[in-house]
């Protein structure tokens, strides 16, 4: 899995998301599919509420990552957003999450969607990662964040 292929400038926005959980996911999915990364969005949508639905995907420390394996993708993808507000994803530690992350994978890519959840989160456990993406005043300097952490 190549981080440099993952993550673009187009999957990032520092765009305030919507501030409920699926109308978020939406979002998130809509950046993914106008950067071209989506073949088919219904079904892309419908593998990650069906998988928030299975258990939510709020990480705690203010980190939500809404994650699927479809067919509706070619390569793996991590859209990214920020919300000043928050949203609820059902985080264990109950908080909102602020950093909101979307990762797709193709439905045969057990091995890749794994891998990249794992590197996130790895990532997402450092504070200092998170507030480089809370603080980052670009999606160029998301990007660069992000790559650099899951390299």
């Amino acid at each position: 899995m190549n981080a440099e292929d993952f993550v673009a400038p187009a999957l990032v926005t520092l765009e305030e998301p919507p501030a409920e959980r699926r109308a978020c996911i939406e979002f998130l999915l809509d950046l993914a599919t106008a950067a071209g990364r989506v073949t088919d969005r219904e079904a892309a949508r419908d593998a990650l509420l069906e998988r928030e639905a299975a258990s939510p995907t709020g990480l705690g420390n203010g980190v939500a990552l809404p994650h699927a394996r479809t067919d509706a993708v070619a390569r793996p993808t991590v859209a990214f957003a920020r919300s000043e507000r928050g949203v609820d994803f059902g985080a264990p530690d109950g908080d909102p999450a602020t950093l909101l992350f979307c990762l797709l994978a193709p439905a045969d890519a057990a091995a890749d969607h794994l891998e990249a959840l794992s590197r996130l989160s790895r990532a997402l456990a450092d504070p200092t990662f998170r507030s480089r993406l809370a603080e980052a005043d670009s999606e160029r300097a998301v990007v660069a964040a992000i790559r650099e952490a899951v390299a």
